[in-house]
C-alpha cells in the first residue's frame, strides 16, 4: 500500500498525472480539480495516494493533502461510493466542505457536486454521523460527550461543537480535536472557516 509519492509532474491531463519518481513514471488518477493544487509540469511535488485493487483493475489516486485522502477514505466506506465517485467528489469540494456538509445536513452541498443525486448526498451525510456516533460513543453529539469541556464557554458552543465533529469525521481523535478547534476559534468566524483553521492547528501537532 503506498502512502504518498515524490517526484516530478511529467504529463497531465484532465483525470490523470504521470509522476516519475527514479526513473519510473507513475499513472495516477487525479482530476484537474486535485493535480492543479499540487503543482504544474515538471515540478517537484508531494502526491499522497491511495492504491485500488480489484480483479481486473490496479489503480492508484493522488490527493493533494493527508486530510484530503482521509476524506476519500471515509467517503468510500459509505455504500454505493467507489473510488471514483469519492474521488470526485474530493476534486469538486474541499475536506472542510465535505465535512462541514456533513455537520450542517448541507445536501444542496454535495448535489453541487456533477453525478451526485439528492440520495446519494443524504446516504454520505447519514453514515457519516452514524461514523462519529460510533467514535463518539452513545450520543451522536459532540456536546454529550467530555470534549465539550474544551469548548463549552467559549465563544459559540454549537459552531464549535459541529466542527470538532468534522473533525472526528476526517480520522482526529475527539480530544484533539476539540483542542485545536478552540485554538482556531474566533468570534465570528463561520464553520468551513473554522474547520479548515483547526485542520491546520491539527496537523501541525500531529505532524510536527
Amino acid at each position: 500500500m503506498y502512502a504518498y509519492i515524490k517526484g516530478k509532474i511529467t504529463d497531465r491531463n484532465d483525470q490523470q498525472i504521470v509522476i516519475e519518481n527514479n526513473g519510473i513514471g507513475y499513472l495516477i488518477n487525479c482530476p484537474l480539480g486535485i493535480s492543479a493544487e499540487i503543482g504544474g509540469l515538471n515540478e517537484e511535488v508531494t502526491v499522497y495516494l491511495y492504491q485500488s485493487v480489484k480483479e481486473d483493475d490496479i489503480s492508484l489516486y493522488g490527493f493533494n493533502s493527508r486530510d484530503q485522502k482521509e476524506m476519500f477514505l471515509k467517503l468510500i466506506t459509505v455504500s454505493g461510493i467507489g473510488p471514483k465517485v469519492a474521488h470526485t467528489i474530493c476534486a469538486s469540494l474541499s475536506a472542510e466542505q465535505i465535512a462541514a456538509a456533513v455537520m450542517s445536513n448541507n445536501v444542496a452541498l454535495l448535489t453541487g457536486v456533477k453525478g451526485l443525486g439528492k440520495k446519494t448526498a443524504e446516504r454520505i451525510i447519514l453514515e457519516l454521523k452514524d461514523k462519529l456516533k460510533a467514535q463518539l460513543g452513545a450520543s451522536a453529539s459532540v456536546a454529550a460527550t467530555p470534549v465539550a469541556a474544551s469548548v463549552a464557554g467559549n465563544g459559540n458552543a454549537g459552531l464549535m461543537q459541529d466542527a470538532v465533529g468534522a473533525l472526528v469525521v476526517l480520522g482526529y481523535k475527539d480530544q484533539e480535536a476539540a483542542d485545536a478547534v478552540a485554538a482556531a476559534y474566533e468570534e465570528g468566524i463561520g464553520l468551513e472557516d473554522l474547520i479548515r483553521k483547526a485542520l491546520k492547528v491539527a496537523a501541525g501537532k500531529k505532524f510536527s
